[in-house]
């Protein structure tokens, strides 16, 4: 058992032990984004489960995306967090009845399925860069940029996601979890 103010700080502490399964608050206050700090435990072999007051149904749909077990709410018992410890530790598929029903709920999680390329070029677009800054960061073609834009807002497009605007991409970049941001 180790606990760790930051995902980065765990890792670094893990050294060469393995860790099993991570629970992990869905805001931590290094700024650092659900989506990265989950996706870092996963590739490092760990199950993560996030421990949440559940209030940002954003952050949660980016955990879960990203691939987060379960969300076990801070109000419930003790017993509901052991209980997805010990599933997530075994391997076992967590049916959570506030996952579920936050997921059912939710008429935005709705996957986009983007591409490792359009996601690191909505990423640097939403942030604020113009295309030829894209283009220029990512060694790519202005042209090649502005193609993986297009995709994406016909990808949000067909989910009924409104993406037409720098403004929107932004909002859909939030709420994927692919930047960190207050939504507009």
């Amino acid at each position: 058992v180790a606990s760790s103010p930051t995902v980065d700080e765990l890792i670094a502490s893990l050294g060469s032990n393995d860790c099993d399964v991570v629970v992990m608050d869905l805001s931590l206050d290094d700024g650092s984004s659900v989506t990265d700090n989950v996706e870092k435990l996963i590739a490092i072999g760990s199950a993560v489960l996030i421990f949440s007051i559940a209030d940002k149904p954003v952050l949660m749909r980016a955990a879960l995306r990203s691939g987060a077990l379960a969300i076990v709410p801070k109000s419930q018992p003790m017993s509901h967090l052991a209980e997805a410890i010990k599933l997530a530790a075994e391997g076992a598929i967590i049916n959570n009845p506030e996952t579920s029903a936050m997921i059912d709920a939710d008429s935005n999680f709705k996957e986009a399925n983007l591409s490792a390329r359009e996601r690191e070029v909505l990423s640097l677009y939403a942030s604020g860069l113009s295309l030829k800054q894209v283009a220029f960061q990512l060694e790519i073609k202005q042209s090649s940029a502005k193609e993986h834009i297009d995709r994406v807002r016909v990808k949000y497009a067909k989910l009924g996601r409104e993406a037409g605007t720098k403004v929107d991409l932004y909002r859909r970049a939030i709420e994927d979890g692919i930047i960190s941001g207050d939504l507009l």
